[in-house]
């Protein structure tokens, strides 16, 4: 089992999981975080730490279309290790559903 980041987390990019992450596994895009599936040691602390309740144990159902998108990205974007400020209006999108199709962005942190 691993964990994966979903949708929730675009546009919110809240980092409070890289911080309690044993093992350093996030990975930073321009807008969302994903997980490396290889390296997760699924301790499940992140998914408490999400505000945006983003991350999900692969054996949630939901989980499944997101899993194949973390190991892509956590091969591209660098690696995360510590916390950073959540984006300013990022409370605004928290919540909002669908946000893939509209905000996505394959490009990595800077």
């Amino acid at each position: 089992m691993t964990y994966v980041v979903t949708d929730g987390c675009i546009r919110c990019k809240y980092t409070d999981c890289v911080e309690v992450c044993p093992v350093d596994c996030f990975y930073a895009g321009e807008n969302m975080l994903v997980i490396n599936p290889d390296e997760c040691i699924d301790c499940g602390v992140c998914e408490a730490e999400c505000p945006a309740e983003a991350i999900l144990p692969d054996a949630d159902p939901r989980a499944e279309e997101w899993l194949a998108l973390n190991r892509d990205y956590s091969e591209q974007w660098p690696n995360m290790t510590r916390k950073i400020d959540a984006p300013p209006d990022a409370d605004s999108f928290k919540g909002e559903a669908d946000k893939f199709k509209k905000y996505f962005s394959p490009n990595p942190h800077s």
